[in-house]
């Protein structure tokens, strides 16, 4: 049995939320790695060793880096986009909308820009950073995706409405 809080799935149909398995915010200057409060540092190692060694590393630009709406977008856009050309065979996904469509979708229609869980699991993704999704979004889709698939997620956040760096 793992001593991680949460671990990369497939966890079933409704995983137990994070919250309910005592996961807490880290304070400033922390970070969030299968559940357990680290240093950015090694939460950064780890995900950089995910991205680097898992198959498909893909980045999921959300809608806050996706459209030019305030002064430090741009730079943050070009930041991503380096950080993939430092990633051997990154894929950037666009996610500009990914509220949920339930209950009835065609995933084959829908899988691409929405439903990240779907497009994780239809292009076999192991390995995935969002960055610039809402953090009510974020939360959901992280859970989703820890029900169906076994890819180690990342979500960056510069806000405090969800998790700063997590990886789960």
């Amino acid at each position: 049995m793992s001593d991680k809080k949460i671990v990369p799935g497939p966890a079933g149909y409704m995983p137990t939320p994070a919250v309910f398995m005592g996961v807490e915010l880290p304070p400033e200057g922390k970070a969030l790695l299968y559940g357990e409060i680290v240093d950015e540092e090694t939460a950064m190692r780890e995900a950089a060793k995910a991205m680097l060694t898992r198959a498909n590393p893909t980045i999921f630009p959300g809608p806050q880096v996706l459209w030019n709406w305030k002064d430090d977008v741009a730079d943050k856009a070009q930041a991503i986009l380096e950080l993939a050309s430092e990633i051997p065979n990154c894929r950037i996904i666009p996610m500009p909308d990914y509220r949920p469509k339930y209950p009835k979708i065609d995933p084959e229609a829908e899988i691409n820009p929405n439903h990240p869980n779907l497009t994780i699991l239809h292009n076999r993704i192991e390995a995935c950073i969002f960055v610039g999704v809402h953090c009510h979004y974020a939360n959901l889709s992280l859970r989703m995706i820890r029900a169906g698939t076994n890819c180690f997620t990342i979500a960056l956040c510069a806000f405090m409405g969800h998790y700063k760096r997590c990886s789960c």
